[in-house]
């Protein structure tokens, strides 16, 4: 059997990016200067050029007005431009591999089976090769949440989304070779491990708004009628179970902390992420920002005086778009939103079921966490803006009501 010359390369992506290195830096960021030989090879094209160019103003109001630790600066724009290296070459690799799917079925089941080795792992003192341990909510200390090799929770079921979406996709339009008995599974053990509310949220609401703006075409196929039913019954079951007999679980607790603004976690990624931006714009620039690589140096005294920090840390802002707000300041904070939207009608992103999903998670999501130099978000924006995976366009679905099942128009 012939091995896709790619999975070598999303093997590392998936599961092995961080392993052995310090926090920040990926393999796929360092092998950056090789993805742009090959991107060069296959396009003839410059690509690093134009974004410098877009970048250009920020780096002369940031470097000459704003004022800026030129070292920390220069380090830190670097490794945004290698992380659009990386972006570039995947949406290359998007244009070029011919069987995409084939690598993603390859994820599917390694990811699968590692599930199931770190359910053995939790029993054992080497637990932490696949779980995190940490403080869940107020409550709930010290509790274990599956990462995979990854360094956080939250991070690896970002990842495993374009994964879990396109399959699903596949299971309900009837396209899975892949038995339910194992599908299912296999994507849906992954985030049950994980525990990973804020990914499960903007998953779950990405699936609901795509199927109230194609509530005709899609509830009109019995698989999808019989998806909605059955987990709604299981729902349903599974909470009478919860609040019969396990009312004190760590999902109740968490979820009625979140509720009252006592979960640290989703107030610090969705409030006080927007909160510490704003204060950190009001010390530099409110329009450009601080500049790149900025946050944690001026932002240390910040963080520690709202939240009274006594301890040593390394000050971070724990949402993307906040990030992007201290960064770049509200310029780019608009300009992200602006690129956002343009890109979603030039590429029609509406148009295909598997797109629209992406784009609507990852939109959401961007606002309750992630990170500028976050891969894994990136390659769901790219995905969501490259129409790779035409068997799951609108127009391709006629009603099953018809007889007619799958045709190409």
């Amino acid at each position: 059997m012939r091995i896709n010359k790619f999975l070598p390369f999303a093997f590392i992506y998936f599961f092995l990016n961080t392993v052995g290195l310090p926090f920040g830096l990926t393999w796929m960021v360092l092998l950056a200067p090789f993805f742009y030989a090959w991107v060069m090879l296959k396009r003839k094209k410059e690509i690093v050029l134009p974004f410098l160019i877009v970048l250009l103003p920020f780096i002369f109001m940031h470097t000459v007005v704003v004022g800026v630790e030129l070292k920390t600066y220069a380090v830190s724009l670097l490794n945004i431009v290698m992380v659009y290296i990386f972006c570039q070459a995947f949406y290359t690799f998007l244009k070029v591999c011919q069987d995409p799917e084939q690598i993603f079925r390859k994820i599917l089941i390694i990811n699968f089976s590692f599930c199931l080795i770190g359910i053995v792992f939790f029993f054992t003192p080497w637990d932490y090769f696949f779980w995190i341990n940490q403080d869940l909510t107020t409550g709930i200390p010290q509790f274990r949440r599956f990462k995979l090799f990854t360094y956080e929770a939250s991070h690896y079921a970002t990842m495993f989304m374009p994964v879990f979406f396109f399959y699903l996709l596949q299971y309900l339009f009837r396209q899975n070779t892949i038995r339910n008995a194992w599908l299912l599974p296999m994507l849906f053990l992954p985030f049950i491990l994980s525990f990973s509310l804020g990914v499960i949220g903007a998953g779950l609401l990405a699936l609901i708004i795509t199927g109230l703006i194609y509530s005709r075409q899609l509830l009109v196929k019995r698989r999808v009628l019989n998806a909605i039913i059955n987990t709604g019954a299981i729902v349903t079951s599974i909470l009478f179970i919860l609040v019969f007999y396990f009312r004190n679980n760590a999902l109740f607790i968490r979820l009625l902390n979140i509720s009252s603004g006592s979960d640290l976690s989703a107030k610090g990624r969705i409030n006080d992420s927007f909160i510490l931006a704003r204060k950190m714009l009001e010390e530099k620039s409110e329009w450009w920002g601080i500049g790149i690589g900025q946050i944690k140096l001026l932002a240390h005294d910040i963080v520690a005086g709202y939240y009274l920090y006594v301890n040593e840390f390394v000050a971070t802002i724990p949402n993307a778009m906040a990030e992007t707000l201290a960064i770049f300041g509200w310029w780019g904070f608009w300009l992200k939103l602006l690129i956002e939207i343009l890109l979603f009608f030039y590429t029609r992103v509406w148009t295909n079921y598997y797109r629209l999903l992406l784009f609507i998670f990852i939109f959401i999501y961007q606002f309750t966490g992630s990170f500028i130099t976050n891969l894994a978000e990136y390659v769901i924006w790219i995905l969501a803006f490259t129409n790779v995976f035409g068997q799951f366009d609108v127009k391709i679905y006629k009603p099953e009501s018809t007889g007619a099942g799958i045709t190409t128009s």
